[in-house]
């Protein structure tokens, strides 16, 4: 069973930078897209964004597009998100997912999405 553990969280100001990184074990993250989702206090689960096996493709949500970037190390069985520009609606619980396989591309569903980490948390402070 697939393990997926987030870090880099914690608080930043307006306007900073932050680097998530998705770590996996037992199981070979190449394997999967990963998703990245978030969710605030009070609020539905969001979709971030999402990114192919090898990395190649990527996928955003809207409120994240050109300030976020996905990307991927298989060799270290790591999936990273680089939030940039952060906005104080930016802070939630982040967390990373394994699609399941043969699933579609709808990379927003988090229905489609199996293996779940326990998340860190981001906050943007005015």
């Amino acid at each position: 069973q697939v393990q997926l553990m987030e870090s880099g969280g914690g608080l930043v100001q307006v306007g900073g930078s932050l680097r998530l990184s998705c770590v996996a074990s037992g199981g070979t993250l190449s394997s999967f897209v990963m998703g990245w989702f978030r969710q605030a206090p009070g609020k539905e689960r969001e979709f971030v964004g999402a990114i192919s096996w090898g990395g190649e493709n990527t996928y955003y949500g809207d409120s994240v597009k050109g300030r976020f970037t996905i990307s991927r190390d298989n060799a270290k069985n790591t999936v990273y998100l680089q939030m940039d520009a952060l906005r104080p609606e930016d802070t939630a619980v982040y967390r990373c997912a394994t699609k399941r396989p043969f699933s579609g591309a709808h990379y927003y569903r988090e229905d489609e999405y199996d293996y779940w980490g326990q998340g860190t948390q981001v906050t943007v402070a005015t």
